[in-house]
């Protein structure tokens, strides 16, 4: 394969991954409107109907979960990730693709495996009893939650891959 060939295939596998979890984000970005509805909601019911219900509490940690679950690869996407950029923030771009294409490759790549590896099994016997709330009038159907746990591991993964890409271009001036 020509040098060509192969950042052009670079280039288009990082737009690939891109857009599909700028997608994902803007998802997720209604999920926290919803969460926010429904978090008025409880708070309504709680303190001024004095009504309470363990299914909208339960929702609300749902949708939180699901939320940094499936969000985190939008999140790195965008470098908003919690960073100390004492001295990352004064280094060249080509010094910055070195420490991303290194730490990814290091560090989070690596680690998301491992979440992807680990969790399999947690999520599959999740889903064989049909796991529900433990709780009197909890959510049915917990095993839906735990499932983004590997999922949004693998589009953190996705997205790691992106970030290698876009490394490696930088490096070699390309992006």
């Amino acid at each position: 394969m020509s040098y060509e060939l192969i950042m052009r295939l670079l280039i288009y596998s990082t737009q690939l991954i891109d857009n599909l979890n700028e997608k994902i984000g803007y998802v997720t970005s209604w999920l926290t409107n919803i969460m926010v509805i429904v978090v008025c909601y409880d708070v309504f019911t709680r303190y001024v109907l004095k009504k309470s219900s363990v299914a909208v509490q339960e929702l609300e940690w749902h949708l939180f979960a699901v939320i940094f679950l499936i969000g985190a690869a939008y999140t790195l996407k965008h470098d908003k990730h919690v960073r100390v950029d004492i001295l990352y923030a004064r280094f060249s771009p080509r010094v910055k693709a070195y420490i991303n294409l290194f730490g990814s490759l290091i560090f989070l790549i690596p680690f998301v495996v491992l979440i992807i590896w680990t969790s399999k099994e947690y999520v599959a016997n999740s889903y064989t009893v049909r796991e529900i709330s433990p709780d009197p009038g909890g959510l049915p159907a917990r095993y839906v939650l735990k499932g983004c746990i590997p999922l949004g591991a693998f589009f953190l993964l996705l997205q790691g891959i992106s970030m290698v890409f876009k490394s490696i271009l930088t490096i070699f001036n390309k992006g």
